[in-house]
């Protein structure tokens, strides 16, 4: 998932968030070293198992790779950073947040005097290299990508010498972008998709594309709500699990963790799902419009 560029969450919120989503029933917590939280995360992932409510083993922990750790020599030493933030021995899942590399550096956002982006030339191929070197050493279990479109995830793929296949491409997915083209691609090809902003995103102009109307005021949804005495909500999140997607909801708001998770107790019928999914407007939140000079941006590509 992407986080706007400033956004944080105050101290002990998100600690006290992932204790609660343990609690409730979570069992895959999606993070980033990016995000300047893994070290709450950490501690609350620890407590939990400390207190008896799970094993480590219980626990399905993704980080990120971010953009300027791109170069295969910067790979491992950034993964061992998140191991060492979060008190763990491994991650589960370790994932190519983006396919843009920036220019390493002391900043994760990188941009000259003029305030220009500071892009950097890397070979994914070579990332790709050496993430499975930190798989094969036992830092992570299984590898994946993020906001790879076909072309790309084609070069891993095929990729001569290729040890470790992408398990999951994690993308924008939800009733408004649907994703059917690179879902089925995916499908073909072993790769589980996994749905960032399942329930849209919020409505900050900075970064969110706001000729997308809010989802959970869509009249469908709203209506398929009532009919199953569910919140608009619960019903996306539902569309997409129904499909084989995997969701991850964000939230702060121990109220919504709780509700967000309460989609096991119903299925929506086949003609619903079509509704639903009639719904698709082709059109991301998630733009990331800053950045479509990228050689390697990859949402210029159908899919």
């Amino acid at each position: 998932m992407i986080i706007p560029l400033i956004s944080l969450s105050p101290f002990g919120t998100t600690y006290e968030s992932v204790k609660i989503a343990i609690e409730t029933g979570y069992r895959h917590i999606d993070g980033a070293l990016v995000y300047y939280n893994e070290h709450e995360v950490g501690q609350a992932i620890r407590d939990k198992i400390a207190d008896g409510t799970v094993k480590r083993e219980d626990i399905f922990y993704c980080g990120k790779l971010w953009n300027t750790f791109h170069p295969p020599e910067l790979v491992r030493p950034t993964l061992e950073k998140t191991l060492t933030t979060l008190q763990l021995d491994y991650v589960d899942l370790y994932i190519i947040e983006l396919p843009m590399a920036f220019k390493p550096g002391d900043g994760f956002y990188p941009k000259d005097e003029s305030g220009k982006w500071l892009y950097h030339e890397t070979d994914l191929c070579a990332t790709w290299e050496a993430l499975e070197a930190c798989k094969d050493a036992g830092l992570v279990r299984s590898l994946g990508v993020s906001n790879f479109n076909k072309r790309q995830l084609e070069l891993i793929l095929n990729k001569p010498g290729l040890k470790h296949k992408p398990v999951s491409n994690q993308v924008e997915c939800h009733p408004y972008f649907t994703q059917p083209k690179l879902l089925e691609y995916c499908r073909q090809n072993g790769i589980v998709i996994v749905g960032y902003s399942p329930l849209g995103t919020s409505r900050d102009p900075s970064w969110v594309n706001l000729k997308c109307p809010p989802m959970l005021e869509d009249e469908l949804l709203v209506s398929i709500a009532k009919k199953y005495n569910k919140t608009t909500a619960q019903v996306c999140l539902r569309f997409n699990v129904q499909r084989g997607v995997v969701v991850i909801p964000k939230s702060f708001s121990p109220a919504r963790i709780k509700e967000n998770f309460e989609i096991f107790d119903f299925s929506l019928s086949d003609a619903d799902m079509k509704a639903v999914e009639g719904l698709n407007k082709s059109i991301r939140f998630v733009e990331l419009l800053m950045w479509s000079d990228h050689p390697e941006y990859p949402f210029h590509d159908d899919f």
